[in-house]
Order: structure tokens, then C-alpha cells, then sequence
């Protein structure tokens, strides 16, 4: 069943079940739903306040289970249970690499990266961060990644497919991008800093 037949059945259920079991780290198109759910919005069938709020709280649902996994049950469940849920070591070891990097600005941008955003709820649990800040940058992420593709299907409207190939083909090299750009705002500010504290 694809995705249109999916929303034409269970209409907005599918935008707060689906993300919701996306950010456990369950095969669901998060992408292809919210722009879809976008188009749907622009050809009048979804009202689009109700399908950014419960795109919105699937989101951050999802999120937050993964946040207290890791917090509770740490890196040897995770590594137990990855090959279940698509989590492979070698992804974990990239995503926590970049965490090291860029800090929790990945929360933040993670959304927008493939498989990066299926683990940084994890990944901050296991590291212990406090669930304030987990939830400020997961929360703010969530809510513009959610408006970024309900509003692109919307806009775009009919042309939506187009615009799926063009983000299924780059998103990997923008996501890149903004880790990169991430990491040199951080080390910018750490040479300020240190500078500073002389």
C-alpha cells in the first residue's frame, strides 16, 4: 500500500502514528507523508493547522521515547536491539562523532538528515543530557522540520513528486553542509572564548 493509499484510508492518524513510530527508528517515510500532507492541504482535503499539530506531536513523541531508552537502558540495549530497529553500530558511531562535533545543534538539524535523526534521540539519552535541553532542541527542530516540508508540499502543490526527488538526491549533501557549518560556528566561538579566558 503506498503512501497516498494510506492517507486516503486514515487520514491524519497516519502523520502522528507514522512520525511517531519514524523517530523509534521504524521504516515509515516522514519526508514523503509531511509533503504529501502538504499537497493534500493545498488541494483543500487536510485542514493544515491539524496536520502540523499532530505531525508535530508524532514528532516529538517519537523523539522523546527514544530520549528516555537511552537514558534508562543505555548503549548495550541500544546495541542489543539496533539491528531491529535499523540502528547499525556503524551509523551510531557517525551520529555520535557529529554529536561530538556540532553538540546539540544536531538535535536541531538532525531532522534533516537521513538516519541521523532516527538516532540523536537516543544518542542524548545515553550521554545523559538533561531532558530540558534535550527538549528545546529536539522540540524547536521537530516544529521546523515539520512546517519546512508540510509548507514546501503545500507550495510546491502539484509538484510535489518533483520536489521528493530533488530532497531524496541532495539531502545527504545539504545535511553534510550544515554539520559543517555547525562545527565551524562552534570552533569560531571556542577560539573567541579561549581567547577571551587569556
Amino acid at each position: 500500500m503506498n503512501i497516498e493509499a494510506l492517507f486516503e484510508q486514515y487520514g491524519y492518524a497516519i502523520l502522528f502514528i507514522g512520525l511517531l513510530l519514524e523517530f523509534i527508528a521504524l521504516p515509515f517515510p516522514g519526508e514523503i507523508a509531511l509533503l504529501y500532507a502538504g499537497y493534500l492541504t493545498y488541494l483543500g482535503v487536510l485542514n493544515g493547522w491539524t496536520a502540523l499539530f499532530l505531525a508535530f506531536i508524532g514528532t516529538i513523541v517519537g523523539m522523546t521515547v527514544t530520549y528516555f531508552i537511552g537514558l534508562k537502558v543505555g548503549m548495550p540495549f541500544i546495541q542489543r536491539i539496533g539491528k531491529w530497529v535499523f540502528i547499525t553500530p556503524d551509523k551510531f558511531d557517525k551520529t555520535t562523532k557529529w554529536f561530538c562535533k556540532c553538540g546539540y545543534f544536531l538535535v536541531f538539524i538532525g531532522y534533516f538528515i537521513p538516519v541521523v535523526r532516527h538516532i540523536t534521540g537516543y544518542l542524548t539519552g545515553i550521554l545523559g543530557s538533561s531532558f530540558r535541553t534535550f527538549a528545546v532542541y529536539a522540540y524547536s527542530g521537530a516544529l521546523f522540520w515539520c512546517i519546512s516540508f508540510l509548507g514546501l508540499g503545500y507550495i510546491f502543490g502539484s509538484q510535489w513528486n518533483s520536489l521528493l526527488y530533488a530532497i531524496e538526491h541532495y539531502s545527504w549533501s545539504v545535511g553534510i553542509i550544515l554539520v559543517l557549518l555547525a562545527a565551524l560556528v562552534w570552533l569560531v566561538k571556542r577560539m573567541v572564548h579561549c581567547r577571551s579566558s587569556e
